[in-house]
């Protein structure tokens, strides 16, 4: 079980439950490499949950130490036969589920963790040969902003970085890239210049307006940058 001390806070984390568009974009991006039983790392209150249920997978194991998440997240799948929630530590659990998933998804996660490394090659434990391991995480360092501390991201990773981190864990990268190239400037701009923080309302007005474009423009032109880097490795 997860320390009573483990407890998130913040109504920034919150209102990305707005960003339905935004989190339909990234499921569709990790569909193909989903398999049948995925590991969801830090599920929170199950926000990206539902996406990766509609993207494919038949079975989630959705973990989140979380003391004050956690009780959401278990009533909200507590009917759904296709989920199974554990309130511990992922890291704490790789012997339990050695050689059991095809897919360990780290959404908005992996900045969380101190030891980046150590959480990856505890997921390369869990992994069935051939699954795959699916990163979603922020990029660029000049776009670091107090929002960044505040909800408790150690890092926004450079690609070479992310690259390096995934391979020393016994990952072979499949691919990587740059998402979201159309966020780099208001988030520059709001939350490093301006230092401000996100609501439901800007995040759903970005969500509606850019991210349905950016989504059919990113689909044939690849970026150079992106706010985000999203990443998908197989266990050899």
């Amino acid at each position: 079980m997860a320390s009573e001390k483990t407890e998130y806070f913040g109504k920034d984390l919150e209102a990305m439950s707005f960003a339905n568009n935004y989190h339909r974009w990234i499921a569709s991006e990790l569909s193909s490499h989903l398999g049948k039983h995925v590991a969801e790392v830090g599920a929170g209150i199950g926000n990206f949950s539902d996406f990766l249920l509609g993207a494919g997978a038949e079975r989630l194991s959705a973990f989140e130490p979380s003391v004050n998440m956690y009780p959401v997240l278990a009533e909200k799948f507590a009917q759904e036969p296709r989920v199974d929630t554990y309130h511990t530590f992922f890291e704490d659990e790789s012997d339990r589920f050695a050689d059991c998933f095809d897919a360990v998804a780290y959404v908005n996660v992996l900045e969380h963790i101190e030891d980046d490394g150590l959480a990856l090659r505890h997921a390369h434990k869990t992994l069935r040969s051939q699954g795959h391991l699916l990163v979603f995480v922020p990029a660029l360092k000049f776009l670091f902003s107090d929002l960044d501390r505040k909800v408790g991201h150690f890092r926004r990773y450079t690609k070479r970085e992310l690259i390096d981190v995934v391979n020393s864990a016994g990952f072979d990268i499949e691919s990587c890239r740059y998402f979201d190239v159309m966020g780099i400037i208001p988030w520059y701009i709001a939350f490093v210049l301006l230092g401000q923080t996100t609501s439901g309302t800007n995040v759903t007005l970005y969500d509606r307006l850019v991210v349905p474009v950016m989504r059919r423009v990113e689909s044939v032109v690849k970026p150079p940058l992106g706010k985000n880097l999203l990443l998908v490795a197989r266990k050899v």
